[in-house]
């Protein structure tokens, strides 16, 4: 409420008492059309704002947001934004706010589906899509919008669904970034290696990753098109032992590569093959700091890895929802998050959990 007009002020103003203004204001019952008409216009003509975050207070309404989100490892980048949407329920738990989290298989349409369709009959207040493939997150979200439930995404930005809010990184030109980052320390190689991970030939690159390699193949061919960019497919159900033996057998017939590139999580899927054959004049650089790409960039066989703040995208999804379905304010709707490269020397000093 603005500070300057209380209740009683409105009341006076009106001629009625100030139980029925607060009535009024708080959208509760027995209120006579008569006394309603009053309050409304000394409200227009007093020019009151409501104080939102007061009347949310005093409500007893309970908010459940829901969370679509990729099966993963307990430390993988979804954890840590897992973290921040916990967090953020625990700062705002005057307003009674809740998570849920519900887990789909990565290119699993159908278990994406099963998903979103359970999410829908418990009629959330507000859902957090980490988006599949898009025809699949369309069916989901036009359904979302004839219901007006709100929703955002992370990890990729897909205007079309006209998403509350987005939280992410600017992909193609974190790709592009880390292509630079890279060939400060590469740029007198003749060819790089870039790994990937496939399910049954097929990648499994959300289309973040995607847009990554793009931005990434962009700076190289501006800058470095003499450069080859050699591609290396790790299957993404392999056993230690198979992935090793797929390793080996490319640094033995490329003795060239000396740097690597992965736009996804798994740059210790490189490090830890590079650590335990002692090749240790091979690197490579990926994103996120989880502890096992943590403990390689330690120890060397990571140059480089690149943040996405994964607890903090997940703490404003959840903040975002809450401005919008509790306290009816505005939410800005691409929100990027900063392109924040970490080596073996300050990787120290990044606060994961900070916000």
């Amino acid at each position: 409420m603005n500070e300057r007009i209380t209740i009683k002020d409105i009341a006076e103003r009106a001629g009625v008492s100030p139980g029925t203004v607060d009535r009024v204001i708080h959208n509760r019952p027995n209120v006579s059309k008569k006394a309603l008409a009053k309050v409304r216009k000394a409200l227009e003509e007093m020019n009151y704002e409501p104080n939102a975050y007061a009347s949310a207070l005093a409500s007893n309404k309970r908010y459940v947001f829901y969370c679509l989100i990729p099966k993963h490892e307990s430390e993988a980048y979804w954890s840590e934004i897992e973290e921040g949407q916990n967090k953020c329920c625990e700062m705002r738990k005057d307003f009674k706010v809740y998570i849920k989290h519900f887990y789909y298989v990565r290119n699993d349409v159908n278990s994406f589906t099963e998903q979103y369709e359970t999410i829908l009959k418990s009629d959330p207040d507000g859902v957090v899509i980490v988006p599949s493939k898009l025809e699949y997150t369309r069916m989901f979200t036009d359904q979302l919008h004839e219901r007006n439930i709100p929703f955002v995404l992370l990890d990729s930005y897909l205007p079309d669904l006209r998403p509350l809010a987005f939280y992410g990184q600017d992909s193609f030109a974190s790709g592009y970034f880390a292509a630079k980052m890279l060939m400060l320390i590469a740029s007198k190689e003749t060819e790089v290696m870039l790994m990937k991970q496939t399910l049954d030939g097929v990648n499994v690159a959300s289309k973040q990753q995607d847009n990554r390699e793009v931005g990434f193949r962009h700076y190289m061919t501006d800058h470095f098109p003499e450069v080859k960019i050699n591609t290396l497919d790790l299957p993404y159900q392999n056993s230690r032992k198979q992935n090793q033996a797929i390793l080996e057998k490319y640094f033995s017939t490329h003795p060239k590569t000396h740097h690597c590139i992965t736009m996804n999580s798994k740059a210790h899927l490189v490090g830890d093959f590079l650590l335990q054959t002692n090749r240790r004049n091979v690197q490579i650089m990926g994103y996120d700091m989880v502890g096992k790409n943590a403990r390689c960039l330690r120890e060397g066989s990571i140059s480089f890895i690149i943040a996405q703040h994964g607890y903090q995208q997940g703490y404003y999804s959840v903040d975002a929802l809450v401005r919008a379905a509790v306290l009816k304010r505005n939410v800005t709707p691409v929100n990027y998050m900063p392109i924040e490269i970490l080596s073996r020397e300050n990787m120290d000093f990044y606060r994961r959990t900070q916000i």
